[in-house]
């Protein structure tokens, strides 16, 4: 008998790494810098009731899904930023789940979050090519996940912006809507 797919992690849950090495710096710079691209292919083409359907049973829709990725993302830089510039922030959580149920992200046509993503990871892109091999192991302090470094949110981020793409991937693909 095969076993049921977890819809909720198409590419497995994040396992944040203990360490950052240089070659995980690499292919993180590259997955931050790709992530756009990717999203937009993802949802290239489906029509507006496609894009009101639920990712998964009792998921956000693929449309509150392509908001959410830049709503994080913009989180995530400016933690990565206020790390970068303070001894190790706290930083301050936000209700992901509230943010997908207001109007704009329930409803709004999916471009500007497509194209607000596109500017923040090129922005980001930059910052990270940046940073030296210390400013990735500078500090920073999540109330609920405690103290972890630059490197390991930038490795959540990468996870992250996959973890979406597959949803909306997986989705297709059982759908149909090639």
């Amino acid at each position: 008998m095969r076993e049921t797919p977890d819809l909720r992690y198409p590419i497995g849950p994040f396992r944040r790494p203990a360490a950052v090495g240089p070659e995980d710096r690499t292919a993180l710079i590259a997955a931050i810098a790709e992530a756009p691209a990717r999203l937009r292919e993802a949802v290239a083409g489906l029509t507006p009731v496609q894009l009101d359907t639920p990712y998964r049973p009792g998921g956000w829709t693929v449309r509150q899904l392509v908001h959410h990725v830049p709503d994080s993302h913009l989180n995530a830089y400016v933690r990565c930023k206020l790390a970068l510039t303070e001894d190790a922030p706290t930083i301050r959580p936000y209700y992901e789940d509230r943010w997908a149920e207001l109007p704009e992200a329930s409803s709004a046509p999916i471009e500007p979050s497509l194209a607000l993503l596109e500017s923040l990871h090129r922005r980001w892109d930059l910052a990270l090519r940046g940073m030296t091999a210390a400013d990735w192991e500078r500090p920073l302090v999540h109330p609920e996940l405690g103290r972890q470094s630059v490197g390991q949110l930038i490795a959540l981020y990468g996870w992250h912006g996959r973890h979406h793409v597959a949803h909306v991937t997986e989705l297709r693909r059982r759908e149909g809507w090639t």
